[in-house]
C-alpha cells in the first residue's frame, strides 16, 4: 500500500488555535457557532421506537459501529410513530445538518455524529443534539473534519463525566473550525469519499475473512467434539436432537455431572484496590484467551473462590446475549478470582476437552439464557445442557488437535486484525491531512489516484 504523492500549499500560517499549528494562508479559523444553530432530538426512548414510522436516528445509532459519520445509511434509522413528530418540527433535520450523540461511555466516542445527506424526512431522536447548518446544505468536508482525532482533541478536553461523558450544546458552540473555500470543500470532499470507499472495501473484505475463519474454527471444534478425530465407523443414536448421534464408545453427559460449578465473588466499589487479587471479569476473556488490559483487584477473598490452572471460567451474565457463555481456559495464573457475573468450571475430565465442548454446547444452547429480559447462564441452566465425552485418551488427543489447530488459525486471525488496524490508521491518516490542508488537493483529478 502506497500513498500517492501530494503537493504543499505554497504558503501557510500559524492558526492561532491549540488544537492545529499551521493551514494554509488562505483559509480560515471560524467559530462552530458561527455556521451552526441547535436543537434537541425528540423525547422519546427505546420503548417508542416501532417497526415502521416516522424516522430517526437517536444516541445508539450515532455510536454505531455502522455509523461513517458522513452519511445517513438506512441501517441507522429506527422508527417512531407518526404522532410522535406531530408538532415537532424542531427535532426534524435536513440537509446539511448534524446529529451529535449527547453523551459518550469514552473519550474515543466524544464528537461521534451522523452528517445527514439526504432530503428525506428524518428527525433526531434520544440523548441527541442537532446541529442545524446556517449557511449551506454540503457540509460533507465537515463531516470528515469532525471525524479527525485533532479536531475531537478541543471536545474531549471540555467534556465532563468519569464512566460516561457529556457533550453539551456549548461544547460544540465552543470548538473552533478550520475553513477552507467551498469549492475546495467539496474538491477534499470527493477525493476523502473516493479514497475511503476504497479502503473501507478493504477492511470489508479482510473483516469478511476473519468471520470466515471464526467460523472454520467453530465448525473444527464442533466436529472434533462430537464425532472425533478419526474416522469412526460406529456411531449410536442418542434420542438426543442437539447430539443425535455420537462414536458408539462415547456417552453423552449432563454437564453438571462432568465437572463443579461455582458463582463468583461479589464486592463492593470500597473493596477495589489497585494490587492484590485479581478479579477476572468478563473484559478480560478475549477470544477464549485472558487479556489483561483491563485489570481490578482485591484484597481479600475465600479460598473457596480462587482460581487455579484447569479451571474454565465463564461469562455467566451480560447486558449482550452473544458474551454470555464465552469462556476461558486457565493455563497459568497466579493470585486470582472471578467476578459476580462470572462462574467457574472445574472439570473432573480432562480440562483442555471440556473447555472445547462447553464453547460447542453453549452455541447449541443459547437459547436457554438469551431472553428479551436478562441474559444469564445460571446452574439451572447447566443442569439441561448436555456434552458428548469420549474415553480419556481420545480427550486427550481431540484436546491436542483443536489445540495445533486454534494455534496456526489465531496466527492468521491476528495477522488479518493488524491489518485492518493498519488499514484503519491509514484512513485516519488520509482524512486528517486532507481536512487539515496538509496536502494541496485542488488538482487531485488530473492525477492518477492509487493505494
Amino acid at each position: 500500500m502506497s500513498i500517492e504523492y501530494m503537493k504543499l500549499y505554497e504558503k501557510y500560517k500559524d492558526s492561532e488555535i491549540q488544537w492545529i499549528d499551521k493551514i494554509p494562508s488562505h483559509w480560515k479559523v471560524i467559530s462552530f457557532k458561527r455556521l451552526f444553530s441547535f436543537g434537541r432530538g425528540l423525547a422519546i426512548t427505546k420503548s417508542d421506537l416501532v417497526e415502521e414510522g416516522t424516522p430517526v436516528i437517536s444516541y445508539g445509532q450515532i455510536h454505531s459501529k455502522s455509523n461513517t459519520g458522513t452519511k445517513v445509511d438506512k441501517n441507522l434509522l429506527r422508527y417512531v410513530p407518526i404522532s410522535f413528530t406531530e408538532n415537532n418540527e424542531s427535532s426534524k433535520v435536513h440537509k446539511g445538518d448534524f446529529i451529535f450523540a449527547d453523551t459518550s461511555e469514552d473519550l474515543e466516542g466524544c464528537g461521534n455524529c451522523v452528517y445527514i445527506d439526504t432530503q428525506s424526512q428524518l428527525y433526531a431522536g434520544y440523548h441527541s443534539i442537532i446541529a442545524r447548518s446556517l449557511h449551506n446544505d454540503d457540509n460533507k468536508y465537515l463531516a470528515y473534519l469532525f471525524k479527525t482525532p485533532c479536531w475531537r482533541s478541543q471536545i474531549r478536553s471540555s467534556v465532563n463525566g468519569v464512566k460516561v461523558f457529556s457533550i453539551t450544546q456549548n461544547t460544540l458552540a465552543e470548538s473552533t473550525l478550520i475553513l477552507p473555500s467551498s469549492e475546495e470543500q467539496q474538491i477534499i470532499a470527493s477525493y476523502l469519499d473516493y479514497k475511503v470507499s476504497k479502503i473501507d472495501r478493504l477492511i470489508a473484505e479482510k473483516e469478511h475473512m476473519l468471520e470466515d475463519l471464526k467460523l472454520y474454527h467453530s465448525s473444527i471444534i464442533s466436529e472434533a467434539v462430537t464425532k472425533g478425530i478419526d474416522n469412526i465407523s460406529h456411531m449410536k443414536e442418542t434420542g438426543n436432537s442437539l447430539f443425535p448421534i455420537i462414536p458408539s464408545n462415547w456417552s453423552l453427559e449432563k454437564l453438571k455431572y462432568t465437572g463443579n460449578f461455582d458463582n463468583g465473588l461479589t464486592y463492593s466499589p470500597e473493596e477495589v484496590s489497585e494490587e492484590g487479587i485479581l478479579v477476572l471479569r468478563s473484559s478480560n476473556i478475549q477470544n477464549g484467551t485472558l487479556s489483561f488490559d483491563d485489570c481490578v483487584y482485591v484484597k481479600e477473598i475465600p479460598s473457596s473462590l480462587k482460581v487455579e490452572h484447569g479451571d474454565i471460567i465463564i461469562c455467566s451474565r451480560n447486558g449482550s446475549a452473544h458474551l454470555v457463555g464465552k469462556c476461558a481456559y486457565i493455563d497459568e495464573i497466579n493470585n486470582a478470582t472471578f467476578g459476580a457475573f462470572m462462574m467457574r468450571y472445574r472439570p473432573t475430565i480432562f480440562g483442555k476437552f471440556a473447555f472445547y465442548a462447553f464453547q460447542h454446547s453453549s452455541s447449541l444452547y443459547k437459547g436457554l439464557y438469551s431472553t428479551s429480559t436478562i441474559n444469564q447462564l445460571t446452574k439451572n441452566v447447566i443442569d439441561q445442557m448436555y456434552i458428548a465425552v469420549p474415553p480419556l485418551d481420545v480427550q486427550k488427543s481431540i484436546a491436542h488437535f483443536i489445540d495445533e489447530i486454534t494455534l496456526k488459525i489465531n496466527k492468521s486471525i491476528m495477522v488479518l486484525h493488524n491489518q485492518i488496524e493498519d488499514l484503519k490508521s491509514y484512513k485516519t491518516c488520509i482524512i486528517t491531512e486532507a481536512v487539515t490542508g496538509k496536502v494541496d488537493l485542488r488538482d487531485w483529478n488530473s492525477k492518477k489516484v492509487k493505494l
